[in-house]
């Protein structure tokens, strides 16, 4: 009598037999390291991006009569025009940081959760806005606040001046408007973003309780906005830091950050040596501020999601 329990064949208990191809194959993937993988993308992305930054910091410390020296850091440092330089560059770019922050917020919390005809357009259009040059928005505000611009040429075709009251465009004051104006969607998107994850039962939660709108702001939207506050802020500021078209186009011939400084004295001076030193501290302060972005981004995600669970 035949036993119930049949054995399978081996090759069917245990799968097909691998052919040798695919054995060496396979002993080969298992005696290559995971990180030769990472190799290729590494060395191209050296090859686009740490080379020629490799290459204005060793033209930084070779100075035109040959050799290898640090002086050149010493004489740029010790200039008043690089001193005014970085004044202007960080000045303008903290300011402009902040009225982005202040007006993206005060625009998004309008788009978000007001309703009114066309805010789905206006979202579409700040996507639309990000691809924007800078020149083109600093163009624009020529020809409305520029000398022959609209806004004078009413004033003047009204009182019968000889110029209109608008001359601000060429000043630090001008940059500032144009980078605000320029930069503010870049803090719009993130926070629009945000804005689309708030639940809308904790905001009708908060009104039906009596909180005053602005209460709503601070205690509900506001802690849910803070990590893209500080990524969109954080962006502005190291892109203003790093602007240079716009004060090119607005005609601030008095206004010299360090990208102009770097300009000047490269292509007017020919002080490639020094215009290397400048761009180093430059890359130097983007850096810096980058790793202080990532800070930030860490504690505010963090604090935004306790204060999540505290208020579950």
């Amino acid at each position: 009598m035949a036993s119930p329990y049949r054995s399978e064949p081996a090759a069917v208990a245990h799968g097909p037999r691998p052919v040798p191809g695919e054995q060496r194959r396979t002993a080969r993937r298992r005696t290559v390291p995971a990180w030769a993988y990472a190799l290729p993308p590494v060395a191209a992305l050296g090859l686009v991006f740490l080379y020629p930054l490799a290459l204005v910091g060793w033209q930084s410390v070779s100075p035109d009569g040959g050799g290898h020296s640090v002086a050149a850091y010493g004489d740029v440092l010790g200039q008043a025009s690089f001193r005014d330089a970085l004044w202007n560059t960080v000045v303008i770019a903290v300011g402009a940081t902040a009225g982005c922050l202040v007006l993206g917020f005060a625009l998004a919390l309008v788009i978000a959760f007001v309703p009114f005809p066309g805010a789905k357009a206006v979202g579409r259009f700040i996507d639309i806005f990000l691809a924007f040059p800078s020149f083109l928005i600093t163009l624009a505000l020529l020809f409305i606040y520029g000398s022959a611009g609209m806004a004078n040429g009413l004033w003047t075709d009204a009182t019968g001046a000889a110029s209109g009251p608008f001359d601000f465009l060429h000043t630090p004051y001008g940059v500032l408007l144009t980078e605000i104006t320029y930069f503010t969607p870049f803090v719009m998107r993130p926070l629009l973003a945000a804005f689309s994850q708030v639940e809308t039962g904790q905001l009708e939660a908060a009104a039906s309780l009596g909180a005053r709108p602005a209460r709503i702001v601070r205690q509900v939207i506001l802690p849910e906005a803070l990590p893209s506050l500080a990524a969109g802020g954080s962006l502005v500021l190291v892109m203003c830091l790093n602007e240079f078209g716009i004060v090119l186009f607005t005609g601030a011939k008095d206004v010299t950050t360090l990208p102009v400084l770097v300009y000047s004295k490269a292509i007017l001076d020919g002080d490639y040596t020094g215009a290397c030193v400048v761009a180093v501290v430059s890359i130097a302060l983007s850096a810096a501020l980058y790793g202080l972005y990532r800070v930030l981004v860490a504690r505010t995600v963090t604090a935004a999601g306790g204060a999540r669970h505290a208020r579950a």
